[in-house]
């Protein structure tokens, strides 16, 4: 029992670290930001499909990128809590395989407008346009970057994730 506990804190642990890094590069690249912005480290939110560590390590790594990137009060607690809600949705639909992109794509697009709407003062007016633009964010960096990753995980998933 002590011997999954450590597998599960380590895999989420290393998920977190991941996202972090994945974040910073994108920053760095400079497709973060901007109308459409592509996160590396969205990708990685098709992981709970192989392990249930991948919901708690997402949260983290979601939190710790929005605390290290200087995002408001509102991006850190609602932008993590709605990558929390999304990578559990995941693991709940893991056994549709590539439906595990779908809860971040949703939930993000719906949920992050608003948190640029309240967080960073955007007008009322252009939260359809943030959906529209989050969500093409969102495609890309969870529809395609996202099943890319997890097609090629899913052949090592009993080496890689095994509990």
């Amino acid at each position: 029992m002590k011997n999954k506990n450590v597998i599960c804190i380590t895999q989420a642990a290393i998920i977190a670290a991941l996202y972090v890094i994945l974040t910073f590069l994108a920053a760095a690249l400079g497709i973060s930001s901007g109308v459409i912005q592509v996160r590396f480290s969205e990708a990685l939110t098709i992981l709970p499909l192989f392990t249930p560590a991948a919901i708690p390590g997402l949260f983290l790594g979601c939190l710790i990128s929005n605390l290290l990137t200087g995002a408001c009060l509102i991006d850190i607690v609602f932008g993590s809590l709605t990558t929390l809600v999304a990578a559990f949705i995941s693991y709940k639909i893991r056994k549709y395989k590539y439906a595990v992109c779908v809860p971040p794509i949703i939930a993000n697009t719906l949920f992050i407008p608003w948190i640029l709407r309240f967080g960073y003062g955007m007008t009322d007016d252009s939260i359809p346009f943030m959906m529209l633009t989050v969500g093409a964010g969102e495609v890309i960096s969870c529809g395609i970057l996202g099943c890319i990753l997890l097609t090629a995980l899913y052949k090592h998933k009993n080496v890689i994730f095994k509990n």
